[in-house]
């Protein structure tokens, strides 16, 4: 049996989360001296209505190795021995490090074990390694072995195609996602920085000025990057207004010959805070060069 596992940054759904059995080892925020683990103590509606009158600048941190631990061991105890763990990528965050030291661990405890780990640097942000994680579950249910979906993931991680577009470039300064410079000139001209995964890391590829002409761009990379076979799903993310997401789900389905399911999913607490209010994101696999 294959046992399914990440961390809180995916971003998933709670519908998808329990009916693919995904189970997450949640980041933490610590806003004013408290501290919330991301999806079981504090919710995302609540946290965006708070974050702009927050006095201080919340900050997050990673997963215990024994939240993986944990993890590992409740589903060896479930019957389960094939584990395929997903994480956020290692340039941004110390998740992908927890994970592995959790799985060295377990192996140090239990020598003789046969059962299977494997831990994937997805060398993406939020919905990027949902997009992994949704795909492997997609996978299992269809018959893949433990091998095929590895080895899946691992080919076609670093195709997996962000665009992130933010409304308030304070938060991406606060977090060291942007510098002050850009941000600076970003607000003087009223561009929307347009913001990708490159070697594992945040970075501008474009700028546009306006809701309206970040979601023309998103639907035009789209058109030229997709990759038609593998893209069975697209999974748009927003933090706080779920009315341009649903406008950007119309605007594929009318503008594109794409007919697969569009997903449409709010980003957590977690990765909330680095990008803040009014983010629009978009994820799908782009052609390989």
């Amino acid at each position: 049996m294959i046992k399914i596992m990440a961390d809180s940054t995916c971003d998933l759904s709670n519908e998808i989360l329990e009916l693919y059995d995904i189970s997450l080892a949640p980041l933490t925020i610590n806003i004013g001296g408290k501290i919330y683990r991301d999806r079981v103590d504090i919710e995302p509606d609540y946290y965006y209505g708070i974050m702009e009158a927050l006095p201080e600048y919340p900050t997050t941190g990673m997963p215990s190795p024994m939240e993986f631990l944990d993890i590992i061991n409740s589903a060896i105890k479930s019957g389960h021995n094939e584990i395929l763990c997903i994480c956020m990528s290692s340039g941004t965050s110390g998740s992908h490090q927890s994970a592995v030291l959790a799985k060295d661990y377990f192996y140090e405890e239990n020598p003789n074990s046969t059962v299977k780990i494997h831990i994937v640097d997805s060398k993406c942000m939020s919905h990027g390694s949902g997009w992994l994680i949704l795909k492997s579950a997609l996978m299992r249910e269809r018959g893949a072995s433990f091998e095929e979906i590895v080895e899946f993931n691992e080919k076609y991680k670093i195709n997996i195609k962000h665009f992130l577009s933010v409304d308030d470039l304070d938060h991406l300064i606060k977090s060291g996602r942007i510098s002050n410079t850009s941000a600076f000139i970003g607000k003087i001209l009223k561009v929307k920085p347009i913001m990708s995964m490159k070697d594992g890391k945040g970075a501008i590829v474009g700028k546009e000025r306006g809701t309206k002409r970040v979601l023309k761009h998103y639907v035009e990379e789209f058109v030229k990057r997709n990759d038609k076979e593998l893209t069975e799903f697209i999974i748009i993310g927003y933090t706080s207004d779920i009315k341009v997401a649903e406008n950007l789900r119309t605007k594929i389905e009318l503008e594109t010959d794409f007919s697969g399911k569009i997903h449409i999913m709010q980003m957590g607490v977690s990765v909330g805070t680095h990008v803040g209010l009014g983010a629009i994101s978009m994820f799908f696999v782009e052609k390989r060069d």
